[in-house]
């Protein structure tokens, strides 16, 4: 099957050049490809999270632990970050600069890299995905990103990050749940193999009436499949499911946002640009080569 997946960009492109992915062994080549005088030390306050970060929960406890190994020995690996117009932005090592803050570290070791948006976007969601860092609808959504900004079929993805077609087909089908059910799921109160029975299903209400009663009385997966099999439970026709994503939105609204300073939405046929005061807007006009009196 020829590959439909557009071209990465440079470093991706190695990153993709090898059947399975590896992202370790990726992050590694930076490291030891960098001259030992090119890693600089830069302040905690002036990096802020890649924007295209999956990954929204964090494990406190585990930080915390990471954060006591800071404190004694450093960070021992030193992070990725771009250069943006207010300080930088990560590239790779949120949890090393999230544990660093916690050590009441003022600064942390850096590799500065010149990446596009589109590279920031893929790296981010291919870290979180290959160490296995998301609850499952974090890395659903995840894999439906990769998948649409790369252009990789189902089978190639599956390929790539070493899992079954199936079980991405299974994965994918986590983003059709309400939103009530898949807060459940990324809370760990109902598991991937009860939401994946759920998302066969579709009524909304059922499916959240359900979610409920295997929380309430501890229904078991196979429980969960037996209530579903009845005919008075309506299930999905099985039909191809559009992507609602859209990667080229998320890369301009990050060139926006670096050219504007503020942040961007682009939703259907619009774009939102906010601003705090009448001073603010005329310095958003300013840089938009707009003049209100015609110059």
């Amino acid at each position: 099957m020829e590959t439909k997946r557009k071209a990465l960009g440079k470093g991706l492109e190695q990153l993709f050049s090898n059947e399975v992915i590896d992202f370790d062994n990726f992050e590694k080549k930076i490291v030891n490809e960098t001259k030992e005088s090119d890693i600089v030390e830069i302040p905690l306050t002036e990096i802020r999270s890649n924007p295209y970060q999956p990954r929204k929960e964090f494990d406190e406890a585990s930080l915390r632990e990471f954060a006591e190994s800071v404190k004694e020995h450093g960070v021992i690996q030193p992070i990725i970050v771009k250069k943006s117009i207010k300080g930088y932005e990560l590239i790779a090592g949120e949890r090393r600069t999230r544990a660093s803050k916690m050590a009441g570290k003022e600064t942390i070791p850096a590799i500065i890299r010149e990446m596009s948006d589109q590279d920031m976007m893929e790296i981010a969601l291919i870290e979180n995905i290959q160490r296995e860092d998301l609850n499952p609808i974090e890395e659903a959504d995840a894999f439906s990103k990769i998948i649409e900004s790369s252009n990789l079929t189902q089978e190639e993805a599956a390929r790539k990050f070493g899992k079954s077609r199936s079980y991405i087909t299974n994965l994918l089908g986590l983003l059709t749940l309400p939103e009530k059910t898949k807060k459940y799921v990324q809370e760990g109160k109902i598991t991937m193999g009860h939401a994946r029975v759920l998302s066969k299903l579709s009524d909304p209400d059922q499916i959240d009436e359900l979610a409920n009663k295997i929380i309430e009385e501890g229904l078991s997966v196979r429980e969960t499949e037996k209530i579903t099999s009845t005919t008075e439970i309506p299930k999905k026709n099985k039909i191809k499911r559009e992507p609602t994503y859209s990667a080229r939105h998320t890369i301009y609204e990050g060139i926006m946002r670096e050219r504007i300073g503020t942040k961007v939405k682009i939703g259907t046929k619009k774009i939102e640009i906010p601003f705090d005061s009448d001073s603010d807007l005329d310095r958003i006009l300013e840089i938009l080569g707009i003049s209100m009196d015609g110059e």
